[in-house]
């Protein structure tokens, strides 16, 4: 569990990736959260129950409609 205060977010959470990093080794690409949750450099996400996310990149997203 999360010993921060207030709490960081669940892993299942939308912003998961707001949690504290408690161990970073940037020279492989990936640090691990305090909820479990594993971020990869290329945004890639690696969730504690095995469930991956791919990649988001902020480019990926498309602009709103004018």
């Amino acid at each position: 569990m999360c010993p921060h205060f207030p709490p960081c977010p669940d892993a299942s959470a939308p912003d998961r990736e707001a949690a504290h990093t408690i161990a970073s080794h940037p020279e492989q690409g990936w640090s691990l959260l305090c909820n479990g949750v594993v971020i990869f450099e290329d945004t890639g996400e690696l969730l504690p129950n095995g469930r991956t996310i791919a990649p988001h990149r902020p480019t990926d997203h498309q602009a709103p409609a004018a």
